[in-house]
């Protein structure tokens, strides 16, 4: 869900001449809260309630909205809706795009809220603080609110492998896990179910008092060791498809390749690194660490300077792997420039803070490797 901010379209002077319905979406599984501000309705904001999911519903709402705008001013009003990034994904804001209006989808956390320690919230309260934020950002105001770059659906179906293969993976190891439970209750250790030899080794297995395994503890076990070996295929054929994916994606640019040819860069990490980063588009290193979240996050006032870490507000499966990379960097490629500037700087802080450096490495990896999308500037950057 995580995407990088759309700075490309935000106005550069205020405009006050908008001339437009601005509504807002909030939306839940039962009903859909639809706020609307429409020209000439002395900035009354008018609400009302469309089932979840009812799409035909909220677009016949959306036209009634428009056709008593005409009614009053005798002329006729785009509409432009927004929405809050969520589970509902961007279903609904390729719907109205298609249907020709004006949509958008916000970060809900860049939306300024009261700072009481206990404020009001409701789906109302929240339908108006869109449709003043969408109105904010329509003016040309700068920094209101941060507007979603919209993945395709095509880009949404390339992050799928990469993020089911780490589902999968987990869920291995929490059979895993339970397979060595219970075989501890009993006293039994030393079993590794992710063996060739596990079916084998099953049979052979005693008690640590001597008794053969109990028949229904052996019966469950293998059932489990049944799952286990369903998820160990369905790794792989998503590793095939992982590899063809890469492969087809060089064709249009030179980062999967290079991302595999790098020492320390497995196919996982290429993968990763590729799909949930390096294949979007950015227009600067900034937009780059900030959709990592790995971008820092300063606290001044007066003389009070600090600094609070990094923000962590982007893609974790992205930062994660990144911080992974950075101590694997480290090792495998020891004469880099980038492994001279992590050195250099422990040293100058006497050997400590070498977690916060490694973020620091993490972030100027991934702005090298977003360079080299370039083929021009890859040796020298990363080199």
């Amino acid at each position: 869900m995580q995407v990088s901010e759309r700075r490309s379209e935000t106005p550069t002077a205020i405009h006050v001449d908008l001339a437009a319905i601005f509504v807002s979406l909030e939306l839940s599984r039962s009903k859909w809260l639809v706020t609307s501000l429409s020209p000439g309705a002395r900035e009354r904001m008018s609400k009302f309630v469309v089932p979840g999911g009812d799409v035909p519903g909220l677009l016949a709402r959306l036209a009634e909205l428009q056709r008593k705008a005409k009614a009053r001013a005798g002329s006729g009003f785009r509409v432009v809706s927004i929405q809050e990034a969520g589970l509902d994904g961007f279903w609904i804001h390729r719907i109205l795009e298609r249907e020709g209006i004006e949509s958008y989808v916000v970060d809900p956390a860049s939306i300024a809220t009261s700072r009481r320690r206990r404020r009001a919230k409701t789906d109302e309260i929240d339908g108006e603080a869109l449709v003043r934020a969408l109105l904010a950002y329509k003016r040309g105001e700068p920094r209101v609110c941060a507007m979603l770059r919209v993945p395709t659906p095509e880009e949404e179906d390339r992050r799928r492998l990469v993020r089911e293969r780490k589902t999968l993976t987990n869920e291995r190891v929490r059979h895993v896990n339970r397979v060595k439970g219970l075989l501890f209750g009993q006293g039994v250790c030393g079993y590794q179910p992710l063996n060739r030899d596990r079916r084998k080794r099953l049979e052979e297995l005693v008690t640590g008092d001597g008794r053969p395994l109990p028949p229904a503890l052996k019966a469950q076990i293998s059932r489990e060791l049944d799952r286990i070996e369903l998820l160990i295929e369905q790794i792989k054929d998503i590793e095939k498809t992982r590899e063809a994916m890469m492969v087809a994606a060089g064709t249009s640019s030179p980062a999967p390749a290079l991302l595999l040819n790098l020492k320390g860069i497995g196919p996982q990490f290429a993968a990763v690194i590729w799909s949930e980063g390096l294949s979007r588009h950015f227009d600067n290193r900034r937009q780059v660490a900030a959709y990592a979240g790995l971008a820092p996050t300063p606290w001044q006032s007066g003389k009070v300077d600090r600094d609070q870490g990094v923000s962590k507000s982007g893609n974790p499966r992205l930062r994660t792997t990144l911080i992974q990379l950075a101590w694997l960097w480290l090792r495998h490629q020891p004469d880099s420039a980038l492994t001279a500037w992590f050195k250099e700087r422990v040293t100058q802080n006497g050997g400590r803070l070498k977690n916060a450096t490694i973020v620091a490495l993490a972030r100027k990896l991934l702005v090298a490797m977003w360079n080299t999308s370039t083929p021009a500037s890859s040796s020298k950057v990363l080199c």
